[in-house]
């Protein structure tokens, strides 16, 4: 091999050019910014690279130990050779478990070209260094300060050298010199114990209290004499009026060369807090499952005909919030859960009219239809890929104002990643094994340490987020009793779990031991599904919960206290009709339904006849109508629509006058102020509605009736919007792309660097500073036509329709017509190229 092939790359891009595609292809992967749009050379891959959001955004997705390399490298020299950089993480003493996971930690800073050099001369990009060097702004991580040089910079050359004296070294003629000396003073381990060893206890105390950062402290006028001590031998540097600082180099040697003063190669393991039966966690999480189809449909029930408006700025208001959590029964934070998860999935929308409302959506009647498993994969589907997040709804917003359910700022790009990370941490432990909350939310934060907690000690948005996926993963079945069902592994694509053989659920043996922790598995997958992935999923998880869920009933049990039990789930046309004859009591694992005369009423407003409520009744019921409940019904059919009540402005009438006569005189009905118009007709002052209410408050069952005289039959009108599709998350920067894309920008930018870089021949001097060629039209001509008869490839500047300059490599192939044909290395096709759009032509060297 020549030596040109092993001499070290002198900058970022000549080390991106050495790569092979695989490796720019996991570069790509990892810091998907980079190809967006497609560079058009590995130069401008470079540059980008480089650029203080991309690099910050790449620190920002290091796990923890990643991030700690590169915070070492950046206070090491530049360039920094890998004993240097192993020193700085493992110290002076070593530690076999850093020196272990530091390749690894070292490869992945090469892989996102964070790092580049061979490893005599590893440089961190400069961009990187500036970000995590320290500096009196930004104290670094490691709690280090600035160096000698740089903590001098501003003295005097006589305190320099009077401080080189002080430490026992001889004077130099410059300062130069004189802080080189220093600097190997501070870097010799035996002659800084020797140094050290003479200094005032108080001063070591001093040292002791600076050096694991922040690296600073105040001094008086007139500092103390241990203070003054450690001044003059520059073990303490001025930096401003009453400040100093303690030299990087004096640090590392207390620190015993250690750059952290935790190093943490490992990530902490996720430690179990529970262990349950596998069987006895899906059937809990199914349970969850029914119980979350149930309540979602009793939120659509209830919106039915429109549901709450929408705020001026968007969303519920605090009222309706508060209305819907009671018709749920449930908290707010947990109502507001439900809408968002139904607005996620496309099953409520707002519907655009003039007096705007929230209100079911046309795919809402087709997910009705569904089978239950296939509802449930279509929620939990939308859940995990939302970035809506509920859990905010409640707080405050940069412009200190509320947010609220299904209102702006609620989006969260990072919630999707969490909600997946969390599950596949949960996928990574035995069956029916739950974490402990606090390792897991460990675990998150040393893989993002910089979206770790904040300053005041509060929970970080990731931890937010980890801990709402938690509990909701629970509402919603995909967890059972905090473990991950077998469904909810199918659900995120993991692979199917050991056997209870192969891996027993770990046991405590008392009340006082903890579980054991677990290494053994990593997670299945790290990232979401791609999108072409998901339907498969979702259908393998409706599969695996389909046989755990309740099949639906076609009966009740009714009861002589006018109750029906419904021992389970009921199916739609039954649990539709029994919804209006009667009203739910309560909840569960059974389902209470209470007949009243106001819900006979209902169902009899409806268009129903008494006949057809007993034939319903005994139809469906495993017991005997009783006997109550039949008095029931005829009594209230008896009596409904004696009573018409029409629009005049509104007015009562009825064959018997006896009856309008008791109603006059009853002093309930001072208030609709009524007046006999004639022996069978009563006149009211209020609108028809409000006279019917009326009335049935006082007892009896009035029926509304049409201009003609007809009785008016009151079904529930669904109000629907127009078609919606559901919102789209956010995402956290541009997508992952996928292997067709990579494969062409991998060949794009190899063509175009190809281009860029082609050694030409010095025709009349090559353009500078990168510019394109320029020839007259006859040497265009001439040039190319010479290269059809010899095979030679030409490098040629040219300008498309819409006037984008670029540089191509081609080999000509034939020139006819104003046009030629030629291969394009750049494109790596043949294309025609006009020859009045070719700037100008170059042949290119030998070589």
């Amino acid at each position: 091999m020549s030596p040109e092939a092993h001499s070290a790359p002198r900058s970022l891009a000549e080390a991106l050019r050495a790569r092979d595609d695989a490796s720019l292809a996991a570069l790509l992967r990892s810091r998907p910014d980079l190809i967006t749009p497609v560079p058009t050379d590995l130069t401008q891959l470079a540059t980008r690279a480089a650029t203080r959001a991309s690099v910050l955004r790449a620190l920002e997705r290091l796990d923890r130990f990643a991030l700690q390399t590169a915070e070492a490298l950046a206070v090491a020299p530049d360039p920094a050779p890998y004993g240097t950089l192993l020193g700085l993480m493992a110290g002076d003493a070593g530690d076999e478990t850093v020196a272990a996971a530091l390749p690894r930690a070292l490869g992945t800073l090469r892989e996102q070209a964070l790092v580049w050099g061979d490893d005599d001369r590893l440089r961190l990009v400069r961009t990187a260094r500036e970000l995590l060097a320290p500096s009196p702004q930004h104290p670094s991580p490691t709690g280090l300060g600035p160096t000698v040089q740089e903590a001098a910079s501003g003295m005097s050359p006589g305190r320099i050298q009077e401080i080189v004296t002080a430490a026992g070294l001889p004077s130099t003629h410059d300062s130069v010199s004189a802080l080189a000396a220093l600097t190997a003073l501070f870097t010799d381990r035996k002659k800084m114990a020797k140094l050290l060893a003479g200094a005032p206890e108080a001063a070591r105390e001093v040292l002791s209290r600076l050096v694991w950062g922040p690296p600073y402290g105040q001094v008086t006028a007139h500092p103390a004499a241990h203070v003054r001590w450690l001044l003059d031998r520059g073990l303490l540097l001025p930096t401003a009026p009453g400040t100093v600082v303690l030299p990087r180099e004096v640090a590392l040697h207390l620190r015993q060369g250690r750059a952290h003063r935790s190093p943490q190669p490992l990530p902490p393991a996720v430690a179990a807090a529970a262990a349950h039966s596998p069987q006895g966690v899906d059937a809990t999480a199914a349970g969850q499952a029914h119980t979350a189809l149930a309540t979602v449909e009793e939120l659509l029930k209830d919106w039915d005909e429109g549901g709450p408006a929408v705020l001026r700025a968007g969303g519920l208001s605090v009222r309706d919030l508060k209305r819907t959590a009671v018709a749920l029964d449930v908290s707010e934070p947990v109502a507001a859960f439900w809408v968002e998860l139904a607005h996620a999935a496309g099953l409520i929308a707002s519907d655009g009219e003039a007096d705007e409302r929230y209100a079911a959506t046309p795919a809402y009647d087709e997910w009705r239809e569904a089978p239950a498993a296939e509802r449930w994969a279509r929620l939990a589907q939308a859940w995990l890929a939302a970035t809506r997040t509920a859990g905010l709804v409640g707080d405050r917003d940069a412009k200190d104002r509320t947010l609220s359910a299904l209102g702006p700022g609620l989006d969260r790009s990072a919630a999707p990643e969490v909600r997946h990370r969390v599950l596949t941490l949960l996928a990574a432990l035995p069956q029916g094994t739950a974490p402990d909350a606090e390792s897991l939310l460990a675990r998150l934060r040393w893989e993002r340490p910089l979206r770790g907690p904040r300053q005041d000690g509060e929970d970080d948005l990731r931890s937010r987020l980890a801990r709402w996926t938690l509990s909701e993963a629970e509402l919603l079945g995909v967890t059972g009793r905090g473990a991950l069902s077998a469904h909810g592994r199918a659900l995120l694509g993991a692979p199917a779990p050991a056997s209870a053989a192969d891996s027993p659920a770990p046991e405590p043996s008392g009340p006082g031991d903890k579980l054991p922790v677990h290494h053994h598995r990593p997670p299945a997958r790290r990232a979401p599904l791609p999108p072409g992935e998901r339907a498969a999923a979702a259908a393998a998880a409706a599969r695996l919960l389909a046989p755990l869920l309740p099949e639906p009933l076609d009966h009740v049990l009714l009861q002589a206290d006018l109750t029906a039990v419904a021992p389970g789930p009921l199916r739609r046309p039954l649990a539709d009709m029994l919804g209006v004859l009667a009203d739910v009591e309560s909840k569960g694992g059974a389902t209470v339904y209470r007949f009243t005369p106001a819900s006979v009423r209902r169902a009899l407003d409806a268009g129903r006849t008494a006949a057809d409520l007993h034939a319903f009744l005994a139809e469906h019921s495993r017991t005997p109508v009783p006997q109550p409940l039949a008095y029931l019904i005829d009594d209230v059919a008896r009596r409904h629509g004696h009573l018409r009540v029409g629009a005049a402005s509104a007015y009562v009438r009825c064959d018997d006058d006896a009856l309008l006569n008791e109603i006059l005189a009853d002093r309930r009905a001072a208030a609709l102020r009524l007046r006999r118009l004639a022996p069978t007709v009563l006149a009211a002052q209020c609108d028809p509605a409000a006279l019917l209410e009326g009335l049935r408050a006082m007892g009896y069952a009035p029926a509304a009736e049409s201009a003609e005289g007809d009785v008016l039959i009151a079904r529930a009108h669904s109000h629907r919007t127009p078609p919606r599709t559901a919102p789209e998350p956010v995402p956290d920067g541009p997508p992952p792309p996928d292997d067709t894309l990579l494969t062409a920008a991998i060949r794009a930018i190899r063509a175009g660097d190809l281009a860029a870089t082609a050694p030409r021949k010095p025709a009349g001097g090559p353009p500078a500073g990168g510019e394109l060629p320029r020839t007259s039209s006859a040497e265009t001509l001439a040039t190319v036509q010479a290269a059809v008869l010899t095979g030679d490839s030409l490098w040629i500047g040219y300008v498309n329709a819409e006037g984008a300059a670029s540089q191509r490599v081609i080999a000509p192939i034939r020139v006819e017509g104003g046009f030629v044909t030629a291969y394009d290395h750049t494109a790596d096709e043949v294309r025609t190229f006009p020859l009045h759009r070719i700037t100008g032509v170059a042949e290119l060297a030998d070589d």
